[in-house]
């Protein structure tokens, strides 16, 4: 990782606070940039979201799909925990956090708010950051690249359907027009542009091509994530000003979730015998979120100023420390595994 990625969450951090500052004193301008909008769709908040998003989509390899029965058991308890696992626990985390433990600490009309941003982060598994964690675990690339471009391929099909099943389960309205509408924004389109973008840039000059036109064009993906925080804490900074612990509030179901998958698709791994350097990246690809897909997708359901939207914002801040401390934990016990 770059020192910059090393220290994401603090810019994070700053750009909340930066966020909260300009939105407390600019209300008027953040009230202009959330008017701008089209068939439930934030226009400056898609562009952000589309400058994180399709650098991330070149890195896929399709191509890599011919190798997925090579090794299938790190593969089935990759999609296991992702599609079949992951989104229903933090489901029930939220609605055992937002509706019963915490509901005397929360605006109770808020709730169903929180538990949808809790639910849209945990149905969105993560596409890019999870080849920085296979890297620092000493994961087998190739293999990561097989998981996370089945990954993506799953998520076109079964990101909506699960989305809508849960937040109905949790009695939430779905506006099935605009789940769809993101979705082919914010994965359809963008996984099409990238694919057509590296195909293009290997016929050209192969690898170093590639490498050279991603290295250029990832400023822009961070910036788009910073940009993003600010805009979005602008929008609701009067109402974390007023409720300071709420941002607290929603990170601890996050964080027992991180924790929580993590050891299943880690013990999962020990116990089918996986070596290490399919086993770290398996269970961590389940941990980390796609939470860019989270957030355009909140904002689209809920509004930019929707306690949703706040949810997959929290979401980002916790992730990159969460993370981190589960790769030292993952390269300390390297040696409990078969080589």
């Amino acid at each position: 990782m770059s020192l910059f990625e090393r220290w994401l969450t603090l810019w994070v951090a700053l750009c909340i606070l930066a966020g909260l500052l300009l939105g407390n004193l600019m209300p008027d301008l953040f009230a202009a940039l959330a008017g701008l909008e089209y068939a439930s769709v934030n226009l400056v908040v898609a562009i952000l979201i589309w400058a994180m998003v399709y650098p991330m989509m070149i890195a896929i390899d399709f191509g890599s799909l011919k190798d997925v029965g090579r090794r299938p058991k790190g593969l089935v308890i990759t999609l296991v925990i992702n599609w079949l696992i992951k989104p229903f626990t933090m489901a029930a985390l939220g609605v055992l956090f937002f509706n019963h433990l915490f509901a005397g600490l929360i605006n109770p009309a808020k709730a169903p708010e929180y538990i949808a941003g809790l639910i849209l982060l945990g149905a969105a598994p993560c596409t890019a950051m999870v080849f920085v964690w296979s890297q620092l675990t000493k994961g087998d690339p190739n293999y990561t690249l097989v998981q996370v471009s089945v990954n993506d391929l799953v998520m076109v099909v079964a990101f909506a359907p699960i989305v809508a099943f849960l937040l109905g389960v949790t009695d939430i309205n779905v506006p099935w027009e605009t789940l769809m509408l993101s979705v082919v924004l914010y994965i359809v389109i963008p996984l099409i542009a990238g694919a057509l973008t590296r195909r293009a840039l290997m016929l050209r000059g192969g690898e170093a091509a590639l490498s050279a036109f991603t290295a250029r064009i990832k400023p822009a993906s961070v910036l788009g994530l910073l940009l993003t925080v600010v805009l979005l804490f602008g929008f609701q900074g009067q109402v974390i000003i007023a409720e300071p612990l709420l941002i607290a509030l929603i990170a601890v179901p996050i964080i027992i979730q991180s924790y929580g998958i993590f050891a299943l698709g880690y013990a999962w791994a020990f116990a089918w015998k996986l070596p290490h350097k399919v086993a770290a990246p398996c269970a961590l690809i389940g941990t980390s979120n796609f939470f860019e897909l989270a957030v355009a997708v909140a904002i689209g359901l809920f509004g930019l100023n929707s306690g949703a939207a706040l949810a997959t914002v929290v979401g980002v801040l916790v992730e990159v420390p969460v993370m981190l401390s589960l790769v030292a934990f993952a390269n300390r016990t390297r040696d409990r595994f078969p080589a």
